[in-house]
């Protein structure tokens, strides 16, 4: 009988234990939940005067590059100057021979020669006219009265009509030779005109071919660069033919696209007479924006940059990379690309170590003293001595708690 109850005791026993146990338990530590802060880096809002930088890719060319042509057809007698060469002054390019040139200029000297001859003959011509003029003149006066005197005879029978018909027809003679004589003369100013004419006209020719004659013989008008080079020694060239080109070294120029929404700025600060500088990578080359092109283009317009200082090594053709520095601004505050969300916000952290939300201006690069590229902002709630947070976090959003990374709490740039 007492086999029955073992079980029943077993199990009160351990619902007695499992009391037991329970009552005398330790009691749990509370957790209390954290709200999670991201470490990031700030900088200190120290607003200034920028500078913005543009980046432009142009092309290098020659505005006073000169074409060589020929001046007169001929041989090519010298040419000293070669593709590339550095020339000063002075000094010979090319040279035409001397055999094609004379013949020309001794043409042009006989047509000369012979109308002032022409002239001389007319003016003798006109002297000779005025004084046979005077006897024809005579001879005429005395044909007249010899045709009255015969007339008067046959009207009182005392000569024939073959007598007054003789007479008649000299006088008619007289008459014409006269008129003949007074028309040459009145003539001779007109004969004497064209001729001057025809004179004016060949001197004219006579000094173009004299200065074509000098400029076959072609010297550097400048310090420059001889390319472009077409012709070699013996060849025959033609008339205004093109042979070489030269350039000076001085007053390169870089033509590069800017886009249209940098245009207004920019040719702004041309007008109140800013100072615009361009520099190519290293600084090597400085250059100076001083107008735009005449026509616009869809892409952009071009500007115009003139190189200051010597080329060194530059050339025309070459593609150039410059970094133009637009107007200045003031308040401006140079960031890291890595505080920019979107296309005009960052964040301030709070004082309660908070992320908040700011809208700016994006003015766009800048170069930092140490070379580094940086973005250039403005806006109202960039004051002085703000924190404005530098690290770039994907899940960053207005209230997010954040905290300084370093041991300082706070850091700069």
């Amino acid at each position: 009988m007492y086999k029955r109850f073992v079980p029943l005791l077993i199990l009160a026993a351990g619902i007695a234990g499992f009391i037991v146990l329970k009552a005398t338990r330790p009691e749990p530590a509370q957790v209390a939940a954290t709200e999670r802060s991201w470490r990031v880096e700030v900088q200190v809002v120290a607003p200034a005067t920028g500078v913005p930088v543009l980046p432009l890719y142009g092309e290098v060319v020659a505005p006073d590059q000169q074409t060589v042509a020929a001046t007169m057809a001929g041989r090519i007698a010298e040419r000293p100057a070669a593709e590339g060469a550095r020339v000063n002054r002075g000094d010979l390019l090319l040279a035409l021979d001397e055999a094609d040139i004379e013949p020309a200029l001794a043409q042009a000297r006989a047509q000369v020669q012979d109308l002032q001859a022409q002239i001389r003959s007319e003016q003798v011509r006109h002297r000779n006219d005025q004084r046979a003029l005077e006897s024809e003149q005579a001879i005429a006066d005395n044909a007249r009265r010899q045709f009255e005197r015969i007339e008067a005879l046959v009207g009182r029978n005392l000569a024939s009509r073959e007598n007054l018909e003789a007479a008649t027809d000299a006088l008619a003679r007289a008459e014409l030779t006269v008129s003949t004589r007074e028309r040459a003369i009145d003539e001779h100013p007109a004969r004497l005109q064209s001729l001057q004419a025809r004179l004016l006209q060949a001197t004219a020719n006579l000094t173009a071919t004299e200065r074509d004659g000098d400029r076959a013989r072609v010297v550097a008008p400048f310090d420059g660069v001889v390319t472009n080079v077409q012709v070699a020694v013996g060849d025959q060239v033609s008339r205004n033919q093109s042979l070489l080109s030269i350039y000076p070294l001085a007053g390169l120029e870089v033509r590069a696209r800017v886009p249209e929404v940098f245009q207004r700025e920019l040719i702004g600060a041309l007008e109140r007479g800013d100072t615009l500088n361009a520099y190519s990578r290293n600084r090597e080359h400085r250059f100076t924006l001083t107008r735009f092109a005449g026509i616009a283009d869809p892409a952009g317009t071009e500007a115009v940059l003139t190189l200051d200082g010597a080329p060194a090594g530059l050339r025309p053709g070459a593609l150039l990379p410059l970094t133009l520095e637009r107007p200045a601004r003031e308040q401006a505050v140079e960031v890291p690309f890595s505080a920019l969300y979107g296309a005009d916000s960052i964040y301030l952290m709070t004082d309660d170590q908070r992320m908040q939300r700011v809208q700016v201006e994006r003015i766009g690069e800048a170069i930092a003293s140490n070379g580094e590229r940086r973005l250039l902002i403005a806006g109202e709630q960039l004051t002085p001595g703000a924190r404005l947070i530098i690290t770039h976090l994907p899940n960053a959003m207005t209230g997010l708690k954040v905290e300084v990374a370093g041991d300082n709490g706070e850091s700069s740039e």
